[in-house]
């Protein structure tokens, strides 16, 4: 009986907001639903970027028979040049935006004659395997994005992930209604959707009210505006283009993701703009500043982003000056609160109008409020519901605000699902039946999965009380001290000021080198001398300072 049922779980984006990453297997077939990163967390030090945790699928690879991506944001597409090899390379199933853009990252990362991809549009079923899988358009703040009706022997899932039931939407293509109320007649077995929005009650204004606010800004504006919001974000980048357009204004698009994006999208025909709009940066000394308008990266502080180096007066295009005004068309990734405050100090202090926050209209979400979560769980009526992409206090709100919608949801048909939870269903079936090893994979530079937990610890304790390195010299045969010791600080004690803590652990480690018979010296190999350094100096240390900085002993035989 249990080979009858589908198998579903996340390798990622479950209980967190990013690193959206599905399995749906039944029999000896596998689907791979997204392929996401997410953006470190702020104790996640020096790590760039954070994968799924693909150890469930290594030994199964065979089995992969297909990659479907729902649209072009980077916690839905950007794992996929890290780990499309190790999956065995199975093809990509995604609509023309979603691949333009991952096709880019796949030239970067010297993949893209590798992959198989395959486009898809928002009306065609295709099959893949023994599952038939039936796009429909899902509205976000990106184009062409959609969900998936996946239909196999053991029954009908639907994967609904980032949307909202935006009517006016930027692009004219609303979600498709219809097609979920004739899902909902087939009945769903499960239904796997976003809830990361399930706190906001009504419903998500329309990606067209940015416009509206943005026509404010632009009709006052004394000097230039710059707007910063993400990259993927191209209906916004079409609403500042159309309010640049209606005002008079050139319009320049900085920062290499941004660039890139828009570029692909021109090309598309999924952004458009007049002859003459769009122009270079070094064009832009030719007109006054009433007249240019810039897009750019940098709404979530990122350190190298565009809007970040303005604000640090480091980039070689914009100056920020009295007279400018600046757009934060975002709303603050959780962790990247003080990186996007700083950023907004420093704008503010170079003279700049800065225009953020909920009051100001110039963003929307992109997810779903309550009452359009109601009304899409109304229409599908699933047997189950697995609610994801939000943290653990979302999909709990989601439990509670499916079973008062009706009797028909209890906390048994609204799984909660984590990291690696293998859920199971079947017609009057659904349950967590086990959990497969997932935890973080970070990327650090160019290396992936070589700094791990281990190491991120080791980082976050040099970063809470800094490091001190002890370097002896010992006999080889004796074990006498031949050298030393000699002490150095880095993030623990500035050692010009602190010379007495340094010449007291000195006199600590000659200590602990000497026997109490005799003053002889202790026996033992250069790893018992370094243990007992680092025991006699932490301890020490920790006495007199009540810190515990990493303690690195250095012992050398000579």
């Amino acid at each position: 009986m249990a080979k009858q049922r589908i198998r579903v779980l996340p390798l990622g984006g479950a209980g967190e907001v990013g690193r959206n990453m599905w399995v749906l297997e039944y029999g000896d077939e596998i689907l791979i639903l997204d392929c996401g990163v997410m953006f470190p967390d702020a104790d996640m030090l020096g790590v760039d970027l954070v994968l799924p945790d693909i150890t469930y699928l290594r030994e199964k690879t065979d089995k992969v028979k297909a990659i479907l991506l729902t649209h072009g944001h980077e916690d839905h597409i950007g794992a996929v040049p890290h780990l499309v090899a190790d999956l065995g390379f199975p093809p990509v199933y995604a609509t023309r935006l979603t691949h333009g853009i991952l096709g880019n990252k796949l030239k970067e990362h010297r993949l893209l004659d590798k992959v198989n991809t395959i486009t898809i549009n928002d009306k065609d079923a295709f099959q893949v395997g023994q599952f038939t899988i039936e796009p429909f358009h899902i509205a976000h703040s990106i184009p062409d994005a959609v969900g998936f009706a996946i239909t196999c022997a053991g029954g009908l899932v639907v994967y609904l992930t980032d949307w909202k039931l935006d009517h006016t939407p930027v692009d004219g293509k609303p979600t498709d209604l219809v097609k979920l109320a004739e899902l909902g007649q087939r009945k769903p077995l499960a239904l796997i959707t976003d809830c990361v929005r399930v706190e906001s009650k009504g419903y998500t204004p329309s990606e067209t009210s940015v416009g509206e606010a943005f026509d404010n800004i632009f009709a006052v504006a004394p000097g230039r505006v710059i707007v910063a919001t993400f990259a993927s974000n191209i209906s916004r980048v079409q609403q500042v283009i159309e309010s640049a357009e209606a005002y008079g204004r050139k319009v320049l698009l900085l920062g290499r993701s941004m660039e890139n994006n828009s570029r692909i999208a021109l090309e598309m025909g999924y952004l458009s703009a007049s002859e003459g709009t769009l122009i270079r940066p070094n064009e832009m000394n030719a007109y006054p500043d009433d007249q240019i308008a810039v897009v750019c990266t940098g709404s979530q502080g990122e350190p190298m982003a565009a809007l970040n180096r303005m604000a640090n007066r480091d980039y070689p295009h914009v100056k920020i000056k009295p007279g400018d005004t600046v757009v934060v068309s975002a709303t603050p990734i959780p962790g990247n609160e003080v990186s996007v405050n700083r950023v907004i100090n420093n704008l503010f202090r170079l003279g700049a109008e800065v225009v953020y926050g909920s009051q100001a209209h110039v963003h929307v979400s992109g997810h779903a409020a309550q009452e359009e979560l109601k009304l899409v769980l109304a229409l599908l009526r699933p047997e189950y519901v697995i609610p994801f992409h939000g943290d653990y206090r979302h999909v709990m709100l989601y439990r509670k605000l499916a079973t008062n919608l009706n009797d028909m949801y209890t906390d048994e048909n609204v799984l909660i699902a984590e990291g690696g939870s293998i859920m199971e269903f079947a017609p009057g079936f659904g349950k967590i039946t086990g959990k497969a090893p997932v935890g973080y994979i970070y990327v650090d530079g160019t290396t992936v999965g070589d700094v791990g937990n281990v190491v991120v610890r080791d980082r976050q304790m040099l970063a809470k009380d800094g490091m001190l390195i002890v370097v002896v010299s010992i006999d080889a045969t004796t074990g006498e001290l031949v050298a030393g010791p000699d002490v150095v600080s880095r993030g623990f004690v500035y050692m010009r000021q602190s010379q007495d803590l340094i010449e007291s652990t000195k006199n600590t480690v000659r200590a602990a080198l000497t026997s109490q018979n005799g003053g002889r010296a202790i026996q033992g190999d250069s790893q018992f001398v370094s243990r007992k350094i680092k025991d006699v100096v932490g301890e020490f240390l920790y006495r007199e300072t009540r810190r515990r900085p990493m303690v690195l002993p250095v012992v050398m035989e000579v």
